[in-house]
């Protein structure tokens, strides 16, 4: 019995079923599938430094198990120092087996180890059933040996499918394992404005309490001038002299 891939098996057990349900198909044959993987690698520098292309070579061809491509330029390009026939990129093509292989590994063991990852985004479709995506570091696969990668750089992967609208095409890939992020709801209202605007109030009562303490300190004012006023009253020495004068008498 010859081997069938994990995904393989998983479409045509159960997958078809359910895309026949969702989208009420008349014909088995309506069914989407995945056509081919490509897998492209733009190495602009390589006009400068061939061996470039020789890692950016070896490097997908870890990560796909196939034996990659070079991309040469088709025209002459004066300010880039760029030449008719020159490698500038690198590409694989997967189909049947291996294209299934790579899928499985790209999702269960790839994007796991993606940092930060929120899931990819839903907006890579070309409206015509066809998914781009893009990989920022060729380090979240396992193949590759971060010791001896020469540089860290990025990819463009293109998953054809046999669809023809986007939302088959994004119901398909999310059955396969693709996750996609969530399409936010427009009644969602944002949380985190309310605090500031409730505080705001507090600052400007603390402001209109200045005015009491200026009060304070006039009433202190009036104070001192009473106590300043009191040293007038000196009128004791005259009733002595006169005390003194009816003794005499």
């Amino acid at each position: 019995m010859s081997y069938i891939p994990r995904l393989k098996k998983e479409y045509k057990n159960n997958i078809i079923s359910r895309l026949i349900k969702e989208f009420s198909y008349d014909n088995v044959m309506q069914v989407p599938k995945l056509e081919k993987i490509v897998i492209s690698k733009g190495v602009g520098a390589a006009v400068n430094d061939k061996k470039l292309i020789d890692h950016a070579l070896n490097e997908v061809t870890d990560i796909s198990g196939q034996k990659a491509i070079a991309t040469m330029s088709k025209k002459d390009v004066a300010s880039f120092k760029l030449r008719k026939g020159m490698p500038v990129g690198v590409k694989v093509t997967l189909r049947g087996e291996r294209m299934y292989e790579f899928l499985d590994r790209f999702v269960t063991t790839a994007l796991p180890r993606v940092r930060d990852f929120n899931g990819v985004k839903n907006t890579g479709f070309d409206g015509r059933g066809n998914y781009n995506l893009g990989v920022t570091e060729q380090i979240i696969f396992p193949e590759i040996n971060i010791d001896k990668i020469n540089k860290i750089s990025g990819m463009d992967i293109t998953f054809v499918t046999s669809a023809n609208t986007d939302s088959e095409a994004m119901q398909l890939l999310s059955e396969l394992g693709l996750p996609f992020k969530k399409k936010k709801l427009d009644n969602e209202k944002p949380v985190e404005a309310k605090p500031i605007a409730e505080k705001t109030p507090e600052v400007e009562a603390v402001v209109e309490e200045a005015p009491e303490v200026e009060a304070v300190v006039e009433e202190a004012s009036e104070v001192e001038a009473v106590v300043e006023e009191a040293p007038d009253v000196e009128e004791a020495p005259e009733v002595e002299e006169t005390e003194e004068n009816n003794k005499e008498n």
